[in-house]
């Protein structure tokens, strides 16, 4: 059996509501990189092109995609109406484009009904990079390479705690 690109590396789907949001859903994209794992990038909007949004969810599976990292500001239905046309996992990332500064879409995106279910990150960039690294997770599950990549980004997270903490127990030593 022959495997193509994709099945050794894994590929996600990142699709926003606008072009607006790509600053923000760049940082998902710059963590699936450092990763080797491939992407694509979209804009379809759950509001204003229904049809797109619903055949990119209809057609996920088969194009390969291991997840879909959906952004979107205000209402964010757009990671709903994805994971209601596909069994692919939806990962939301809410944007801060309206008054509420993104608490209105982290409300939508949590509040999905019974049986549609979306994982949730913080709003904003925070929560893109942690989408990404979610669906890296969801990747790693069944790709080797992945998960001891992922051991190796924890420890390293760790080890410059471990500085910072001398530094600062050196920092109070001094006074």
């Amino acid at each position: 059996m022959s495997r193509t690109p994709a099945e050794g590396r894994g590929r996600v789907g990142i699709v926003m509501g606008s072009d607006s949001d790509l600053p923000v859903m760049r940082e998902a994209a710059k963590v699936l990189s450092q990763f080797g794992v491939e992407y694509e990038l979209t804009v379809a909007s759950a509001h204003r092109s229904p049809e797109r949004a619903a055949r990119y969810a209809r057609t996920a599976a088969e194009r390969g995609l291991d997840a879909i990292i959906a952004g979107a500001g205000g209402a964010a239905h757009l990671a709903g109406v994805l994971a209601a046309g596909t069994t692919v996992p939806v990962i939301a990332v809410p944007l801060a484009s309206s008054p509420l500064a993104g608490f209105d879409a982290l409300l939508s995106s949590v509040q999905m009904p019974l049986g549609v279910p979306v994982a949730v990150m913080s709003v904003g960039p925070w929560g893109a990079h942690n989408a990404g690294l979610f669906a890296v997770q969801i990747i790693a599950r069944r790709v080797v390479h992945l998960r001891a990549a992922l051991v190796r980004h924890k420890r390293k997270m760790a080890a410059e705690v471990e500085v910072k903490a001398r530094a600062v127990s050196a920092e109070t030593e001094e006074k």
